[in-house]
């Protein structure tokens, strides 16, 4: 028998002599389980609870974390990071809520694969990490929670959608607002055509912000910096790099596409998910943006992106001001504030024939306004309904039955932030095939979508 361990595969008989196989021999696991385990006062029985470890735990990555720790049928048994203070905030967070001190913590995302214990994994991660801790996890037969945005290119996208697929592993997108009421009943509004034939999505978003420091700085030694970059090119350290808190790598090319995707996943998978058409045949993109030329920030601060799908609907992204505070005709919000109202720095607008239908967290606005009563009744339309993100995917580990947002609408949504991306640094048209996944005679575009060269020893195959 082979198992694997990261990018490596080895006998039964040479894992069994790897730290990660000794660890579990010499007791990794609570030899004592509490009564809350075993089903007495009124929990959860431990053949219906749901065995969980979180990869990546700073602030997004605990905040989500508190969403399986309030789910009774889920048990938090282990936490990992490269980083001290966020591994023990995210370890006392778990103790706390159990009343133990039986949370284990883990340096090296693959020790904690190996547990065979471990039913599912929140992957919390930096976005560059992304794939390559989710295709382990799908490998290592764990279902998955993956914060957004997915990869740094479509390769990377196709490569985890292959692995989820081949070890059918229950996948759920961190785009959470597919669980929110106001999501749901714009895009019912849209599918059961009540405004009438679609002609237009307006969507937008909070920007990259500019600036942060490139001196380099000497490595706190809370963090294991080589690990963190880990398939990332080699940079030195610079202070705000890496912090909790206003972090600059959100920002940087060499670890995410900056908010183009960290953000724009969301407004567009309401895009897609409200006009699920949108990637059935060939369409044209053409966009513009603003890349800083100073600082360790260096992704888009504005942008402006025009799709035209084959259907004959558009799709208009543009970036909203988030410390780059030049107005001009690329983050312009007046004309949409003009047609709309007051508007959030982000949210997806439908226009139809009939009418419009304006959302962002926390509001749903229509004209004429009584389209908005009819939402709710609509929300039936929708193939999955979910009022908890968290609670969604641990049903839907249950049932085997896909999530609000299983791996292959996960790919759609997070492939249009790339085709924005692209389209924004070759600032010419560009016309592409979704049902090919390719430019339609376009090697330069193409190139784009390829894997990036990879830090030794990690790879993606």
């Amino acid at each position: 028998m082979k198992t694997s361990v990261g990018n490596q595969r080895l006998t039964r008989r040479e894992f069994l002599r790897t730290p990660v196989a000794l660890a579990l021999a010499a007791g990794a696991f609570p030899a004592v389980l509490p009564a809350s385990a075993l089903g007495r006062g009124g929990s959860v029985a431990p053949s219906n609870r749901i065995v969980v470890g979180g990869i990546g735990l700073g602030p997004q990555g605990r905040g989500v974390l508190g969403g399986f720790l309030a789910q009774p049928d889920a048990q938090v048994v282990a936490v990992c990071d490269v980083k001290k203070d966020q591994l023990e905030l995210a370890r006392a967070a778990v103790n706390r809520r159990y009343g133990n001190e039986d949370c284990r913590t883990y340096h090296d995302f693959r020790e904690l694969l190996a547990r065979r214990d471990i039913d599912a994994v929140l992957i919390a991660t930096p976005d560059h990490w992304h794939v390559h801790v989710a295709v382990a996890a799908a490998r290592a037969g764990k279902d998955m929670y993956l914060e957004k945005p997915m990869g740094l290119s479509l390769a990377e996208d196709q490569i985890l959608r292959r692995a989820v697929q081949k070890h059918k592993r229950v996948f759920q997108f961190g785009t959470q607002q597919r669980s929110s009421g106001e999501f749901q009943k714009a895009c019912a509004l849209v599918r059961a055509g009540r405004l009438g034939r679609l002609r237009q999505i307006n969507v937008w978003c909070a920007a990259s912000r500019p600036g942060g420091s490139t001196t380099p700085a000497p490595v706190p030694d809370t963090i294991d910096y080589d690990f963190w970059l880990g398939p990332a090119r080699f940079t030195p350290y610079t202070a705000d790099k890496c912090l909790a808190e206003g972090k600059t790598w959100w920002f940087n090319y060499d670890y995410a596409l900056g908010f183009i995707a960290g953000w724009g996943v969301h407004p567009l998978d309401i895009a897609l998910w409200g006009h699920p058409t949108l990637m059935a045949s060939p369409m044209e993109i053409q966009g513009r943006a603003i890349f800083p030329t100073t600082g360790a920030c260096n992704t888009a601060v504005a942008w402006n992106v025009d799709f035209t799908f084959g259907d004959g609907v558009r799709l208009h992204f543009r970036g909203t001001r988030n410390g780059f505070e030049e107005v001009n005709a690329l983050n312009d919000m007046r004309p949409f504030e003009a047609k709309y109202g007051p508007i959030a720095d982000h949210g997806t607008a439908f226009e139809g024939t009939d009418g419009w239908v304006l959302v962002h967290r926390g509001l749903l606005r229509t004209h004429p306004e009584e389209l908005a009563q009819t939402a709710g009744p609509l929300t039936g339309l929708l193939p999955v309904r979910s009022a908890n993100h968290v609670r969604n995917f641990l049903d839907s580990v249950k049932s085997r039955q896909p999530t609000v947002c299983p791996i292959e609408e996960a790919v759609q949504a997070d492939l249009l932030c790339q085709l924005s991306d692209i389209a924004t640094r070759l600032e010419r048209k560009l016309r592409f095939d979704p049902l090919r996944e390719q430019f339609v005679k376009d090697d330069e575009a193409d190139q784009k979508l390829a894997l990036r060269p990879m830090r030794p020893p990690w790879k993606l195959a």
